[in-house]
């Protein structure tokens, strides 16, 4: 599967390379202005050289960018495992009720008697939210995960500051999502680490030794990112409010709980949730997302607006809480994702968003009992919609670690799955196969990953060297991120 050629065909060429020089896809009108000497009018800033622009046909173009999407990878084209992500089947009947023309069309700038569909569905999306969550109260305006997660700690802020109360602390696990602590930091509080215990939950214990007036808040995420639920969640935020802190739920894994218990009920204050994981919105490629922000009644006020409401005669409108945090974005938030996770949770119903948490938790517990044959579990309990495997034996005994059995996966036709997280297991491989994957699906992953395991241990080069199969090989990831190389610097101009 070394591929060499196959890889070559996937690269295909740079557009700039496409064409010739009396290639054309646009022909100009005729001038209707009169012409200008600009060498005269500009001067020295008019170019000398041509500008290295391809030349190429319209033919040519629609080619090349279809072979560029046919090398992009997602949830359309292959099981996307992506632990503690959820990338999940995105419906297409989704997609055609955010294209109806009354939600495509609407501006943020017209009246708001001439949008009361848009604004109802908003007020509407808003209490199903809530109902999910059991926390009455919702903002629409964050447009992601993280930015739901910063509005949460600010609303908090708000509460405390309002009171008077200048506490500096707030508490997160380490298994957390490392916008956590980078959302505490952002929010001028000091970052305090909880550790986890044998059983892989917050260790109760040593929760209370950091408890004390100083905390403002327990930002924790539940089911968490080990994909286990807390079996002390109760007794967790039964103690943080026994100090006047409040507790903060990250609402990544929501997808492993839907319709089978409310954070609200466990004793949480705030819950951001995402609409492109555990409601089968787009998701990732920088935006645009969501992540509404649902609280208790003590928090509502401070809720970042504007948020929709009905008055008496039924009328919808747009208005900021009183004591509002403000705005986080413009207008009310990407409303043609709003619409999808509507048409979404329409579609599936009380008993079908149940079934969501029900078969993802299956297909979960699924697969790890297939995988851990070939890697040890790294807490070896009944999971949620995730697991988390560890390569330490692998790379102990092989010489093979788990980046590079991800890079193999990639020969096979598979995205890999999360590696090196959560942070707390050596060689981590985190996996979550969703409700939407079958049966067959999560069978053939399983026999590539135990198929890579057997070569890991006959030919250890071979995992050491891949992918093979993708247009590029192994980038230097860590310098890829700190030193981008973007740019396209051009040739001999075409004809020159």
């Amino acid at each position: 599967m070394r591929g060499d050629d196959l890889r070559e065909r996937r690269i295909g060429t740079l557009i700039f390379e496409l064409g010739a020089e009396e290639s054309r896809c646009v022909e100009p009108p005729r001038a209707d202005v009169p012409q200008v000497d600009l060498q005269a009018a500009l001067g020295e800033q008019v170019r000398t050289v041509p500008p290295a622009l391809p030349h190429v046909t319209e033919v040519d173009i629609a080619r090349h960018y279809e072979r560029l999407a046919s090398a992009n990878f997602g949830v359309d084209s292959g099981f996307y495992p992506l632990g503690s992500c959820t990338m999940k089947y995105n419906p297409k009947v989704d997609e055609w009720a955010c294209r109806l023309p009354g939600f495509a069309g609407v501006h943020p700038y017209q009246p708001e008697s001439s949008a009361q569909g848009a604004l109802e569905l908003m007020w509407e999306l808003q209490g199903m939210l809530g109902e999910i969550a059991g926390l009455p109260a919702v903002t629409l305006q964050p447009a992601a995960g993280a930015h739901g997660e910063l509005t949460g700690l600010l609303v908090i802020r708000a509460y405390h500051s309002a009171r008077g109360d200048s506490r500096k602390k707030v508490l997160v696990p380490d298994s957390a999502h490392g916008t956590n602590p980078a959302t505490v930091a952002m929010c001028g509080y000091e970052v305090v680490q909880v550790p986890s215990d044998e059983r892989g939950g917050v260790d109760l214990e040593a929760l209370k030794g950091l408890l004390d007036t100083d905390v403002a808040a327990l930002m924790l995420t539940n089911p968490n990112t080990l994909g286990l639920f807390d079996e002390n969640i109760a007794r967790i935020t039964e103690a943080v409010h026994a100090i006047g802190a409040l507790v903060y739920c990250d609402g990544a894994n929501l997808n492993a709980i839907l319709g089978k218990s409310r954070p609200g009920d466990m004793g949480f204050d705030a819950l951001h949730i995402n609409l492109h994981k555990t409601f089968a919105t787009p998701h990732g490629g920088g935006g645009p997302g969501a992540g509404p922000v649902a609280v208790s009644a003590q928090l509502a006020e401070y809720l970042p607006g504007p948020v929709a409401t009905r008055d008496g005669e039924g009328t919808y409108s747009l208005s900021i809480p009183e004591s509002s945090i403000g705005r986080m974005r413009s207008f009310a938030g990407n409303f043609g994702v709003l619409v999808r996770a509507y048409a979404y949770m329409r579609a599936m119903g009380r008993l079908g968003l149940a079934e969501v948490s029900e078969q993802a938790v299956l297909s979960a517990n699924y697969l790890k009992e297939l995988l851990r044959q070939a890697w040890p579990l790294a807490y070896d309990r009944v999971c949620m919609h995730e697991f988390v495997l560890s390569g330490a034996q692998m790379r102990k005994e092989h010489g093979v670690r788990t980046l590079d059995v991800a890079k193999r996966l990639l020969d096979y036709g598979y995205h890999p799955p999360t590696v090196y997280f959560p942070l707390i297991v050596d060689e981590a491989m985190m996996i979550e196969p969703t409700e939407t994957e079958g049966k067959a699906t999560l069978d053939r992953f399983a026999a590539v990953l135990l198929r890579i395991a057997e070569e890991a241990a006959e030919n250890p080069d071979l995992l050491h060297g891949a992918p093979y199969t993708t247009p590029v090989r192994r980038l230097d990831e860590a310098a890829a991120v700190k030193r981008p190389d973007l740019a396209w610097r051009p040739g001999p101009v075409v004809g020159g």
